[in-house]
């Protein structure tokens, strides 16, 4: 998974003081990311509108030098573009903010000057909240014990007694194994949906639900849904949505 993040903030030095920071989590966490930096609202807002998606954003709340303050960017973000997903935190100079805030639904509330610290706090935060980074699966081939990250499962697929494993960098890894006993034992837990008899998903890597099929955003395959599964897959999606807004 990687972790798509934006800065937004009109003072150049905080944000390449906070953009250094977070580099310097994720590389020491070995966490894949991507960051853009902001220094209006409203070039935050159009790329969003153009179809950029941000995990973790971190938002300055006066932003001065734009014609909306940060709260109207949380606001355009839940509101208009419909975006609850999004993990904001908000930073600011001023504490006297906090009522206003309730409605975009922040995970955070830092006050200037920003430090390690609270930085690594807050990654803390969404990792404890989304809960995948740093899990591991393990399987066995003969007598060996081997392991993956659970962040890099894509989906498994059961062939006769086999399981595949199809990770994010195009490996696949093959074993002996049942499929609904790995999925109960170790998957299930980290938001991977049992789609079909044959099929595990990882919910990260999901483009799209659809009638009888699930796209994915990093392969150019669908996997199938089987018809008995089909509600109880929807309505597992939303509920890991919904789990999943701040």
């Amino acid at each position: 998974m990687t972790l798509f993040v934006a800065i937004c903030d009109d003072e150049r030095a905080i944000c390449a003081n906070l953009e250094s920071m977070l580099m310097s989590i994720f590389d020491k966490r070995n966490i894949k990311y991507e960051l853009d930096v902001y220094y209006n609202g409203e070039d935050l807002c159009t790329k969003m509108k153009a179809g950029a998606v941000y995990n973790l954003i971190f938002l300055d709340i006066e932003l001065a030098q734009s014609a909306v303050n940060g709260v109207g960017v949380g606001r355009l973000i839940r509101e208009t573009h419909k975006n609850n997903i999004a993990s904001i935190v908000y930073i600011s100079w001023e504490t006297k903010y906090s009522m206003q805030l309730f409605a975009v639904r922040p995970l955070d509330f830092l006050v200037k000057p920003l430090d390690y610290e609270m930085i690594e706090h807050v990654i803390n935060t969404y990792q404890d909240i989304h809960g995948i980074w740093a899990k591991d699966f393990t399987y066995k081939i003969g007598h060996d014990i081997f392991k993956v990250q659970v962040k890099d499962i894509v989906y498994v697929q059961s062939v006769k007694r086999k399981l595949i494993l199809y990770l994010s960098d195009g490996r696949q890894e093959e074993f002996y194994g049942a499929l609904n006993e790995i999925y109960q034992e170790q998957l299930e837990k980290y938001d991977f949906l049992h789609i079909h008899a044959s099929y595990i998903v990882n919910f990260d890597f999901i483009q799209a639900i659809k009638f009888d099929k699930v796209t994915l955003t990093t392969l150019p395959v669908s996997l199938p849904v089987s018809q008995r599964k089909r509600s109880e897959v929807r309505a597992a999606y939303c509920a890991i949505l919904e789990r999943r807004v701040i």
